[in-house]
């Protein structure tokens, strides 16, 4: 029983939207129209609250990628710690550990990988070493 009327006091805000949608379904002038539909949906701002507080602490659900793959335009000659690299697709990194690699070359592919706790890596063509990076633009 408790469930019942729980669901009925729950349904009458839902009920009364949709009676609100039916006035304004039948004014004829557009701007009114939109204007009575854009305050029956506008959320109040005990309900921004309302979500706010629901999601607090939550992490945000988004996909993520794994890798990008881009390239290193024009001649390259390796990296030292704290270079930047920019890459084709306008994204510069900067080398965040002290390793360097000696591999040279001309627009080399670079691929951008997830490690573990968040950490960023790049793998050089041709390179068997891949610095710790992050991305700086």
């Amino acid at each position: 029983m408790k469930l019942l009327i729980a669901l009925l006091l729950a349904s009458g805000p839902a009920l009364a939207d949709d009676a609100a949608f039916f006035r304004c379904r039948d004014i004829s002038d557009d701007s009114k129209r939109l204007a009575c539909y854009d305050a029956v949906r506008q959320p109040t701002a005990v309900q921004k609250r309302e979500v706010q507080e629901q999601a607090f602490g939550l992490t945000p659900k988004r996909p993520e990628l794994a890798t990008i793959q881009s390239v290193i335009p024009g001649s390259f000659e390796g990296w030292e710690g704290d270079q930047r690299i920019r890459l084709a697709n306008g994204q510069v990194w900067q080398v965040v550990d002290d390793s360097n690699g000696a591999v040279t070359g001309k627009d080399l592919t670079a691929t951008v990988a997830r490690g573990a706790m968040g950490a960023m890596y790049m793998e050089i063509e041709g390179s068997r070493k891949s610095p710790r990076v992050k991305r700086v633009k």
